[in-house]
């Protein structure tokens, strides 16, 4: 079977693709993994069935520290357009929701990290990635900013009680995710070293090592047959790239 061609652009160097690119790789994908400020344009996805878009540190409309965010803002918009399947990963998602008409801003209530759950919402029971997650599943949450508002056609699949839009959908296989799921422990350590102010926020034990280590065997269990779905999503025909379960993937 041919391998699926994705192309990852990685934002920073903190957040690597992890164990959510050893997902992919196992599912039959092969990953073309870019940093910024290299972002190929546009006309470039034509060598592509999905594209992944990393953390980072830093915002979305950033761009004066970081003018390439607005040509990842484009990809990410030409990626809706084509019907490529798009997952963004906590800066990735904020990123997809500004490329199609949402709006990010600074949590009110200050940075959001820990080992946590998300609950899925109604519209996430049929949906192609989602659906078979569990209610509640494990998270890593590491974020400041946040999707106060989400595109006009966007789809909300995951809430939890201090951030509404967890993860959604825009259009018919374009994801954003608020949360991290490609972290090692490791990544997770590094970051509370890097922003000990933000680490702060996170409850007594969450962020040891051991704790860590184990949390991060149960992300495992929910979250690889989802990134072996976003293989199967970005295998099939854009024309079948489909919402909910109900019609083949591939």
């Amino acid at each position: 079977m041919e391998r699926v061609r994705l192309l990852v652009v990685q934002p920073s160097e903190i957040d690597p693709v992890g164990r959510l690119g050893k997902w992919l790789e196992d599912a039959g994908a092969e990953l073309d993994v870019v940093r910024p400020p290299r972002v190929p344009a546009a006309e470039e996805l034509e060598q592509y069935q999905g594209l992944v878009v990393l953390g980072g540190e830093m915002g979305a409309l950033d761009d004066p520290d970081h003018p390439w965010l607005a040509d990842v803002r484009a990809l990410l918009s030409s990626a809706v357009s084509r019907r490529t399947a798009v997952l963004g990963i906590c800066l990735g998602a904020q990123l997809l929701a500004v490329a199609t008409g949402g709006r990010v801003a600074a949590r009110r209530d200050g940075a959001e990290v820990g080992t946590l759950l998300v609950a899925k919402r109604d519209a996430a029971a049929d949906d192609s990635l989602l659906g078979d997650l569990p209610l509640t599943p494990d998270v890593l949450q590491f974020h400041n900013d946040e999707v106060v508002r989400l595109p006009p056609s966007a789809q909300l699949l995951a809430s939890s009680p201090s951030s509404d839009n967890q993860a959604f959908r825009v259009g018919p296989c374009a994801y954003g995710f608020q949360f991290h799921i490609e972290t090692e422990p490791d990544t997770v350590l590094d970051w509370a070293r890097r922003m000990p102010e933000a680490a702060e926020r996170a409850r007594a034990g969450q962020l040891d090592p051991e704790h860590l280590a184990a949390f991060h065997d149960d992300l495992a269990e929910s979250w690889a047959p989802v990134a072996e779905r976003f293989v199967q999503l970005a295998a099939a025909p854009p024309e079948q790239r489909n919402p909910t379960r109900s019609l083949p993937l591939a």
